[in-house]
């Protein structure tokens, strides 16, 4: 156990941080996957995508309480077991559905059983991180979290296709494999991550309920940048799969995509952490933004059979995606501190995964409806006209917007 002012020993940094594999490995198919899954099983986009909005609009709700309960336990590692039996259990079942099972029902259950669990390990798991070394080492921890998830991503990415030859088809399969990972990563977490609480002393008795945080202007502020660019993330993840198939023309293809976007990110995740060391947490993820835009803003122009640009941008996107996910946690605990809010970190990380699960209900409840309306059915190329102004356009507007927002913070 490290001491008050010592640095987190790098071993005792990974076991923190591979709790982060399961619960983005998780993420990835109820975000992505769910919508074309069940559309192939005879769900309409608009429909699923109003399921999916309803469901996690009600789960976003309750994190801000979800926060401030993870805030006055004091057996987070019993909290975060607890919460994983709720994610486990309904993503095996989202891909599992017995044959002639009501889809709108089992969805909204398993939906919410997953966002359920997700939400409450993935907010205790953030809190107990930023609880965790200085101000120096606050990115690091953010990254090493972060490094597994986006590993988590990769294998949830590629796995279904290692058991089938279409991701559709693989996912049943792969939701169990992915279930047996989390109960590895959860041991190694919970078993030999740092005690945040004995590092650093009692936590100071924080008060102010679960939506304390929003009082703190510097997190207002930080939290608006940060939704505008979780919207502009959240679009095209939940548009990946219909862009590849019918406006490149090559859904096999569909893995390898974005295996390579989540490894380009994983690579760049270090290359971040040193480059906030220089310029700052507030410059880097500016910087972040910046290459996503380029790199991104070319998939406008891209046509059937493409594949090989759009893999190019996959992987300058995936790295500039490295920023995306290590700045902005960094960023939030340095204001906890600031804020003198230690002992209240649920409390903040409450608010920000509520945001997190708004821009994706609002990419699933608005994006897929809209192509809906305009025309699109999923495996008709000759109906995506409007597909890629959604995909790339949108997001890139938006994400000029959240660098407009983040010159109004401070490091």
């Amino acid at each position: 156990m490290s001491g008050v002012g010592e640095r987190l020993p790098p071993v005792r940094l990974a076991a923190y941080g591979a709790l982060g594999l399961p619960l983005a490995a998780a993420a990835l198919p109820v975000y992505v996957y769910a919508p074309k899954f069940y559309a192939g099983l005879g769900m309409s986009l608009a429909f699923a995508g109003a399921i999916l909005l309803a469901a996690r609009v009600a789960d976003a709700i309750i994190d801000p309480w979800i926060g401030l309960v993870s805030d006055r336990t004091r057996r987070s590692r019993l909290f975060i077991a607890l919460a994983l039996l709720p994610l486990v259990s309904g993503l095996v079942a989202m891909f599992n559905p017995p044959a002639g099972a009501p889809l709108a029902p089992w969805l909204i259950i398993t939906v919410a059983l997953v966002t359920l669990g997700y939400s409450a390990a993935s907010i205790a798991h953030q809190a107990w991180g930023a609880r965790l070394g200085d101000a120096r080492e606050r990115a690091s921890v953010a990254a090493a979290r972060e490094g597994f998830g986006l590993a988590g991503v990769v294998l949830a990415s590629l796995l279904p296709q290692a058991f089938a030859p279409s991701i559709e088809s693989g996912l049943p399969a792969a939701t169990w494999t992915l279930a047996g990972v989390t109960v590895l990563c959860a041991a190694i977490t919970l078993s030999a991550a740092p005690d945040a609480v004995r590092m650093h002393g009692a936590p100071a008795a924080v008060g102010g309920g679960a939506f304390r945080a929003l009082r703190s202007r510097s997190f207002r502020l930080l939290l608006g940048v940060f939704a505008l660019n979780g919207i502009a993330s959240a679009i095209p993840a939940t548009l990946f799969l219909f862009f590849v198939e019918d406006v490149l023309e090559t859904p096999g293809a569909s893995g390898a995509f974005l295996g390579l976007y989540f490894m380009s990110a994983a690579v760049a995740l270090p290359l971040w952490v040193r480059i906030s060391v220089r310029t700052g947490k507030r410059r880097a993820w500016g910087l972040g933004m910046a290459l996503a835009i380029a790199a991104f803003a070319w998939a406008f122009f891209l046509q059937s059979g493409d594949g090989f640009a759009f893999a190019i941008i996959c992987a300058a996107s995936g790295a500039a995606l490295g920023a995306d996910l290590a700045m902005p946690p960094a960023m939030l605990a340095d204001t906890i501190a600031k804020d003198g809010a230690r002992g209240a970190e649920g409390s903040y990380f409450g608010p920000w995964n509520t945001v997190t699960k708004l821009n994706l209900a609002l990419a699933a409840g608005l994006a897929l409806p809209i192509l809906e309306w305009t025309g699109y059915r999923s495996g008709v190329p000759a109906t995506a006209a409007f597909l890629p102004m959604a995909y790339c356009v949108i997001p890139c507007g938006l994400k000029l917007l959240a660098i407009g927002g983040l010159a109004r913070l401070r490091d």
